[in-house]
């Protein structure tokens, strides 16, 4: 994949180097095919419930149309501290929050108060690109530190993280629960990398958007996945990325959180202000009411991505031709197909031969290249189609190993 041409007027490097999505890439390829199973996107397929689109459109009947608070409606600032208490079990001021237009919005605003030109981020991969392109965007230098994979899935070696820190380094950017691997932190970890912060004076900015979508016994706490909340202390240079979109099925709504300490957020205002202005009420209405009445909801959503999970690993494992441990949480298969080392390439081919879309894993940094991610938040007829489709058509794609 090649990327942009380059302009022909002066702007910006940051601007000019971007990354292109290679995700992007197969969707446009397979957009308009009739039959096509589109499992490339890290949503699920099912529509907004009609409760949370009533809120919305009740606030926008009662006229909620005008300009907001900058960091978010009051409400829903103290609707968010109640949900951290019920799902982390602690008690946080609703000073902390700041309500954004999604989760890349929020990851934006705290890769621009903690990184800049000259300065490098540290990142766990294979990772979501949209963090790469975050700190690039900043001016800042993108560090990946390959995750290591192997029978029992991916883990992230504490030396090598030590080891990639320079003088350059200001933050660590951790997705845990990851996408699109589907690597969680334990306690320990996140004890470790917290540790390895403190020592060099370094901010984490920590992705925990899939916490609720936790599949093995181990990880489980309290019906989420271990957090930095478990071990850090007041003072802590820590700030959290949160969504509604996996949880409430929202992905459009464009509704998220940045939580940091309360000291930032006249800073965070001011980003707000310059950059969006802030999130319009009628939405942060069905946010509310997502919080307070969307538990049926999330339980519904997290049972959905089991099953998805247990088609979809079964089915694949049964061709014989795929390397894929089933991941431990969030509700993605991040699998490899033996032989098949250029994913972008089968990619497309999977398109083309099975009526399948797969994101490529070339489009997640180091260590994904020849791996493919499939969502699996999806309908189970369809995700059972998809694995039928590509259990056809993968025994002849994939080439025989090496003795």
């Amino acid at each position: 994949m090649t990327g942009p041409a380059a302009p022909a007027f002066s702007i910006r490097p940051e601007a000019a180097e971007a990354p292109p999505s290679g995700i992007v890439e197969v969707f446009s390829y397979a957009r308009g095919r009739e039959d096509l199973i589109p499992l490339y996107v890290g949503e699920g397929d099912l529509p907004t419930p009609g409760f949370l689109v009533e809120a919305a459109q009740s606030a926008l009947a009662a006229g909620e149309t005008f300009y907001t608070w900058q960091r978010g409606l009051p409400e829903l600032r103290e609707a968010i501290a109640r949900y951290h208490a019920r799902v982390w079990g602690a008690q946080v001021s609703p000073d902390r929050f700041t309500v954004t237009i999604g989760g890349m919005h929020a990851t934006q605003m705290a890769m621009r108060i903690v990184a800049g030109p000259g300065d490098e981020v540290l990142i766990p991969s294979p990772a979501w690109p949209n963090f790469d392109g975050a700190v690039r965007v900043a001016g800042a230098a993108p560090v990946a530190v390959p995750l290591s994979a192997g029978p029992a899935g991916w883990r992230l070696d504490l030396g090598r993280l030590a080891a990639a820190v320079t003088p350059r380094t200001r933050a660590m950017l951790i997705n845990s629960p990851a996408n699109p691997t589907g690597w969680t932190a334990t306690r320990e970890d996140l004890a470790g990398i917290l540790a390895l912060a403190r020592r060099h004076g370094l901010w984490i900015v920590a992705d925990e958007i899939y916490a609720r979508f936790v599949h093995d016994p181990v990880l489980v706490a309290a019906g989420r996945s271990p957090s930095f909340r478990d071990v850090m202390e007041e003072g802590d240079r820590v700030m959290f990325v949160q969504t509604f979109s996996k949880n409430w099925a929202m992905t459009g709504w464009r509704l998220g959180w940045l939580e940091t300490p309360p000291d930032l957020g006249p800073i965070i205002e001011n980003l707000v202000q310059y950059s969006t202005s802030g999130v319009p009420a009628f939405l942060q209405r069905a946010a509310i009411c997502a919080l307070d009445e969307g538990e049926e909801l999330v339980a519904d959503q997290i049972a959905r991505a089991r099953r998805g999970r247990a088609i979809v690993c079964e089915g694949l494992a049964a061709t014989n031709v795929v390397d894929l441990p089933p991941p431990p949480a969030a509700f993605y298969a991040f699998f490899r197909v033996l032989g098949r080392p250029d994913s972008r390439r089968l990619a497309l081919e999977l398109v083309d031969r099975a009526g399948v879309g797969l994101a490529p894993g070339s489009a997640f940094g180091e260590g994904g290249t020849a791996h493919l991610r499939l969502c699996f938040l999806r309908d189970p007829g369809q995700l059972e189609e998809a694995v039928a489709r590509l259990a056809r058509v993968l025994p002849d794609l994939a080439r025989p190993q090496a003795n």
